[in-house]
């Protein structure tokens, strides 16, 4: 969760953690790797992802005053995945931090009986919002749409935990829940009694079924299927928020709609969300892990569209996005953020450069900046 009461410089600090965070989403959702065959149905998949991009923000440089400008690595991951037999199956992905750290990003076994129910145990992402099952690879602009999307995470929206998810109707109704260790285990912390976050999504496809695997999610397929998905996501934890002295229960809730449909004259993505993040405000300003962190209720909107014709190598893909956190005691007004922007699709969520204008308001006072990005996977 995100200080309201902080200053904008340190705002975007926070965005850009957590887009580096959100990048790290959703490994295996369209890329493909290279698969070694071992023997009767056992295989090890190795797989590459990258994300780079030139920054400039308004008084972003360390005068405080002039414009950076910057080069960055925002993600780095290697993706490795195996199948032990034809039900048991390991996933081990990587991934860098903001601080050129490698992590652990995913490390978990799952034992996927059948379409209708599978288990995952180990590191894995908690059932959440349309932006944390989709991440920073998957959807239309560059960032993480951290402002509006502050759901629990350990890292990128991952802990360690156990999951059962699975598919019916078809692959129109996904539904995933399960227990994490979740916040504030710690030292000083509020969950001094080791209580365990539970987090349950439920989405279901009243068009065609979303190719995405197990119960993660796309926030663009670029065309290859009409879409048209409404999900209902939970998370609670017993004393999950504030410090051993000053604690309160952590609860979250909310409502995602995607819809994309293949038109004559291209594909027309929108998606929208609204979140509710509701505890104590004395035992979030004493929050261990997130300090200063405040209740409220957040509203994501998004438009893109995707042109049929090939310009070059790929296609061009407009998009906007609207994203604000609305405190439900700070003084200091909502945050807000708004992105303007043109993907060059070369090969879906593959390979795609990106141009992002964004503006950015908090605490009374408004930066933008200018992104390019690059973004590559295999």
């Amino acid at each position: 969760m995100r200080q309201q009461h902080a200053s904008l410089t340190t705002h975007s600090r926070r965005v850009a953690t957590l887009v580096g965070a959100g990048l790290a989403l959703c490994a295996g959702l369209a890329h493909a790797g290279a698969t070694f065959t071992l023997g009767d149905d056992k295989s090890l998949t190795l797989g590459l992802g990258l994300k780079t991009s030139f920054i400039s923000a308004e008084k972003g440089a360390a005068n405080g005053s002039s414009r950076s400008k910057d080069f960055n690595v925002d993600s780095a991951r290697i993706y490795l995945g195996a199948s032990l037999s034809k039900m048991v199956k390991l996933t081990l992905n990587t991934e860098k931090d903001a601080d050129d750290k490698i992590h652990i990003l995913d490390a978990y076994g799952e034992l996927q009986f059948a379409p209708e129910f599978n288990v995952a145990i180990g590191r894995t992402i908690v059932p959440s919002d349309r932006a944390n099952l989709s991440g920073g690879y998957y959807i239309a602009p560059y960032e993480f749409p951290g402002v509006a999307s502050q759901f629990y995470s350990k890292f990128a929206s991952r802990d360690d935990g156990a999951v059962v998810w699975g598919k019916l109707a078809g692959g129109k109704f996904v539904y995933s829940g399960g227990a994490f260790k979740g916040r504030n285990r710690v030292a000083g912390g509020s969950n001094q009694s080791s209580s365990l976050l539970y987090a349950g999504r439920l989405a279901y496809a009243f068009w065609d079924a979303e190719p995405a695997p197990a119960y993660f999610t796309g926030s663009t397929y670029y065309g290859g299927v009409d879409v048209l998905t409404l999900g209902l996501v939970a998370q609670t934890q017993k004393d999950g928020v504030g410090s051993a002295a000053v604690r309160d229960d952590y609860t979250a809730y909310g409502v995602d709609l995607l819809m994309e449909k293949k038109l004559p004259g291209g594909v027309l993505t929108l998606e929208g969300a609204y979140s509710k993040y509701d505890f104590s405000t004395a035992a979030g300003l004493a929050d261990v892990s997130s300090p200063g962190m405040q209740p409220g209720k957040s509203g994501l909107v998004v438009a893109a569209f995707l042109f049929p014709e090939k310009i070059g190598w790929g296609k061009l893909q407009p998009f906007a996005r609207y994203q604000k956190f609305s405190s439900d005691v700070s003084s200091a007004g909502d945050v807000k953020q708004a992105d303007l922007g043109l993907n060059y699709v070369i090969d879906g969520a593959n390979t795609r450069i990106v141009a992002d204008y964004r503006k950015l308001k908090a605490g009374g006072t408004s930066r933008d900046a200018f992104i390019l990005g690059l973004q590559l996977q295999y």
